[in-house]
């Protein structure tokens, strides 16, 4: 059996794929990356790969990046880059004097005095003098308004005033808290939701109450009524009636925090709270 397999000739089922014959170009234009290459002698991928490298290294890096979160043209970082790109020339623009055409300024000092019309030189001496910069504030003026100041501190404080800004506004923001009862809620259930109703308008939010009524449930329609004129009034004084809707089959009232009633409260929680740090201080 040995010897006759070494007498039969190998004749596979499935016949081998003939080999791949190397690339010859006599020529190859492309727009891969925006690269022009001419090379009558290319003839293999190696040497390709390596004339599109060597046309680089000629003619600057490439420019074309496609794909993924860390590219040019897609994800968050080409975004934070372009905000640091725009807040870099803003100051570049502010820091930039040699963009006033004109021959004078109207130079106000670090502590915001008006100095007055000075020659631009003159106002560019003074700002090395005093070891500070000379910012550009209104460039359209004439003569342009310039001034003397700590450009990264004075950045500092805008940031610094913008974050209590947005501090303030969220803290006055109201939220709208959604609360559904059914026309016959049992007494447990309405007591969690009232519970919950009040702390947040004690928080400064707002209340929707909102009661569904579904097919037949419609003929009970005076008693889902009598069930949100009665919430209202459990509410008491902490909140004002800002909306109600008691016609569709969707019934509500929104409720808003009474800020006189609240302003009350939170008196009299620093009262308590100054109150207990008084004792704590004599016992020590």
């Amino acid at each position: 059996m040995a010897s006759l397999a070494r007498t039969l000739p190998f004749n596979p089922l499935f016949p081998s794929r003939p080999r791949a014959q190397p690339l010859s170009l006599s020529s190859f234009d492309s727009n891969l990356f925006g690269l022009h290459l001419y090379n009558p002698n290319l003839v293999n991928s190696n040497s390709l790969i390596h004339a599109a490298y060597s046309s680089s290294a000629h003619h600057g890096s490439i420019s074309a990046r496609y794909g993924g979160g860390s590219s040019r043209f897609g994800g968050g970082d080409y975004r934070r880059s372009r905000d640091a790109r725009q807040s870099s020339n803003e100051d570049d623009q502010a820091l930039d004097i040699s963009t006033i055409k004109s021959a004078t300024v109207r130079l106000i000092d670090e502590r915001q005095n008006m100095v007055g019309v000075v020659s631009k030189s003159e106002a560019v001496k003074m700002a090395e003098d005093a070891e500070l910069d000379l910012v550009i504030l209104s460039p359209d003026a004439d003569p342009p308004v310039v001034r003397l100041m700590d450009y990264n501190k004075y950045k500092y404080e805008l940031q610094k005033k913008k974050r209590e800004q947005q501090k303030k506004s969220s803290a006055n923001r109201m939220d709208l808290k959604e609360l559904k009862m059914g026309y016959n809620i049992d007494v447990h259930d309405y007591t969690v939701r009232l519970k919950a109703a009040k702390k947040f308008l004690k928080d400064g939010d707002k209340v929707k109450v909102i009661v569904n009524l579904k097919g037949r449930e419609n003929e009970f329609r005076n008693n889902a009524i009598e069930l949100l004129m009665r919430f209202r009034t459990d509410v008491g004084e902490l909140a004002t009636e800002e909306a109600k809707n008691l016609r569709d089959r969707n019934m509500f009232i929104v409720l808003i925090p009474n800020k006189v009633v609240a302003q009350k409260a939170q008196e009299s929680l620093k009262k308590k709270e100054k109150s207990a740090v008084n004792e704590v201080s004599a016992g020590v």
